[in-house]
């Protein structure tokens, strides 16, 4: 069995069915379709036996020439952990409480909704040692947006909001929301100063009205961890807050250590 993962979708498929359920999909671009700049594409993975690096629906060498990343190296059990964050629903404390415990290091990927409505939270975050990462502002589908100054204004509006609020500089990490991005994007990220963070490792966490149970966390969650791993977790997420402190001594006990995203684009 090979898995296809999306931030929206979960679709599973036997193996001798997988190139044509994966293009009939389109979360892998087949090699025989061009790629334009402004070609829309989405975040998508494909995940293999328990424990080995997924596959993207494009390569790490594919992503280099534009600064994105969704991984790490293969060889070294290192696990970065980020956290989308759109709105505050008091998930958070329990999450930061449990990051602590672990000495974890972990990246916040913001909008500005989340600064604006919980500017004391924040500077609390920010003070001890949560890297703040841009998120965008409004978190429109930024593979939409072909201007170039629309697309610094979501970058530069939210970057002005943290700064107003906690007085330091956000860290120039750049998440498309949803995952929808195109190369053109790409690009304008790193010509801000950007790099792109993508994930490796995520699963169906963000619906408050449709939380996973634990057991289903851990199951999407603990087989699938592999070296150089990037997990997407949200902030929103009961279920999180209540598995973390588990799941994060799983994974301990398997052998991996938590790091920096500055370690995973060194």
């Amino acid at each position: 069995m090979y898995l296809i993962v999306r931030k929206n979708n979960i679709i599973a498929a036997a193996a001798f069915m997988l190139v044509a359920a994966v293009f009939a999909a389109g979360f892998i671009v087949p090699p025989n379709i061009a790629v334009t700049a402004s070609s829309t594409l989405e975040w998508g993975l494909g995940f293999g036996k328990p424990g080995a690096q997924p596959r993207g629906n494009e390569s790490p060498e594919q992503l280099h020439p534009y600064d994105a990343y969704f991984m790490g190296a293969p060889d070294k059990k290192v696990i970065y952990l980020t956290f989308d964050a759109g709105y505050e629903n008091g998930h958070t404390p329990a999450i930061l409480d449990t990051l602590k415990k672990h000495a974890a290091p972990a990246a916040f990927f913001v909008i500005g909704g989340f600064i604006k409505d919980n500017p004391d939270l924040v500077r609390q975050m920010a003070d001890g040692g949560i890297l703040f990462c841009n998120h965008t502002y409004h978190h429109p589908d930024m593979s939409k947006i072909a201007d170039v100054d629309s697309f610094r204004n979501e970058l530069e509006s939210l970057e002005a909001l943290y700064k107003e609020t906690t007085g330091r500089d956000m860290a120039k990490y750049y998440r498309p929301p949803e995952g929808k991005y195109s190369r053109q994007n790409l690009q304008m990220a790193k010509d801000l100063g950007y790099k792109t963070i993508f994930w490796s490792l995520a699963y169906a966490d963000w619906r408050t009205d449709a939380q996973p149970s634990a057991e289903l966390a851990f199951e999407r969650l603990v087989p699938r961890i592999h070296p150089g791993a990037v997990v997407l977790l949200h902030n929103v997420s009961s279920t999180n807050a209540a598995i973390l402190d588990d799941l994060l001594t799983r994974w301990e006990d398997a052998g991996y250590s938590f790091g920096r995203l500055d370690e995973l684009v060194a």
